[in-house]
């Protein structure tokens, strides 16, 4: 009887393994989530519908998930506060849009705070750490990043003169967005940052308002800014960066494996992500020098670090701390 009984729980678990039926259950629901970007092959849809790829894929179809795309649930910091109240389960934005509700996700604004983009990686995978951000920005906003998404380096572009050193930039007017950190980092390397709208960043090119701007050679590209620039610096100060954002509230409610599925999706869908990014970045960069761009490598690119770091010990109050930046450098330090 024995013996019949071990055969027959054998059979039920390879069975169980043949028709690939989890034995873990999974809460029943459906979630929304959003993103200001269109649909497609673009950064933040890409990692959301991996996203929700895998949790609908694992849960078995007890989770089901709508995704909001091209802004149909307003912008990106509306999207913010729709996960904090509750109306959206998810998120994904850039960095600087989370940052007016969770100051410590200003972190990754620093300049210079990945020299490369390999270091970036390596502080987006460290768990403990980016749990513990996460708890940061959770008390701070009530939504809580799960995982983090990241594109290319800004690369910085113009019209005027090829970049060979700091003193090459002085003269030029650089379209900047209006993060603080971004326009403090041109201050320090002496010239005064214009902050245009994006919306009118190509016709200021185009009109001479402004001689260049910042951007990764994706969004070079889909711009066609080779229309009106003609020079790219390739300076490493600022990795475009976005998390997969959850609504707290409605993820303390998760039940232990739910909220584990979460978690692994989260971060099986930003690797994901980075491993596209990275061929698509290639590409967009191939393209625009396809299309008359020109390359022109900084020879004192340490100066410009130099420079952009001076200003950090201003904003340590402002991004979790010197203790906070410290241990992200320390994790980029350990061999």
């Amino acid at each position: 009887m024995k013996l019949f009984t071990c055969c027959g729980v054998a059979l039920l678990a390879v069975l169980f393994s043949v028709n690939g039926v989890s034995a873990v259950e999974y809460q029943k629901m459906h979630i929304r989530g959003a993103t200001a970007n269109p649909a497609g092959d673009e950064i933040q849809a890409v990692a959301l519908d991996k996203f929700k790829e895998i949790l609908e894929k694992e849960s078995n179809g007890n989770i089901k998930v709508t995704i909001y795309y091209g802004g149909s649930m307003g912008d990106e910091q509306a999207n913010v506060k729709q996960c904090r109240d509750g109306e959206l389960q998810f998120a994904q934005m850039s960095t600087g849009n989370l940052t007016p509700f969770a100051p410590a996700a200003g972190l990754f604004y620093l300049p210079y705070i990945f020299p490369t983009m390999e270091d970036a990686e390596k502080v987006f995978s460290n768990r403990d750490f980016v749990k513990k951000l996460a708890d940061i920005c959770a008390r701070q906003s009530y939504t809580r990043p799960l995982a983090w998404l990241h594109g290319d380096y800004r690369m910085i572009t113009n019209s005027k003169k090829p970049i060979h050193t700091i003193d090459d930039l002085k003269g030029l007017k650089i379209r900047v967005p209006a993060v603080e950190l971004q326009l403090a980092a041109f201050r320090a390397w002496g010239v005064e940052p214009h902050p245009l709208a994006w919306t009118e960043t190509f016709n200021g090119l185009q009109q001479g308002v402004i001689d260049g701007q910042e951007n990764p050679h994706s969004v070079n590209r889909a711009q066609k800014f080779w229309e009106v620039q003609k020079y790219i610096t390739p300076v490493h100060y600022l990795v475009w960066t976005g998390p997969i954002l959850v609504s707290e509230k409605w993820y303390r409610k998760l039940d232990d494996n739910t909220r584990a599925l979460v978690d692994r999706a989260a971060q099986q869908a930003v690797e994901h992500e980075w491993k596209w990014a990275a061929e698509q970045e290639a590409k967009a960069c191939q393209q625009c020098l396809d299309h008359g761009m020109v390359i022109v490598p900084l020879k004192d690119e340490k100066v410009w670090m130099e420079k952009a770091r001076a200003i950090w010990p201003e904003f340590y109050d402002k991004v979790g701390g010197k203790e906070l930046v410290d241990e992200v450098l320390a994790i980029i330090a350990d061999k």
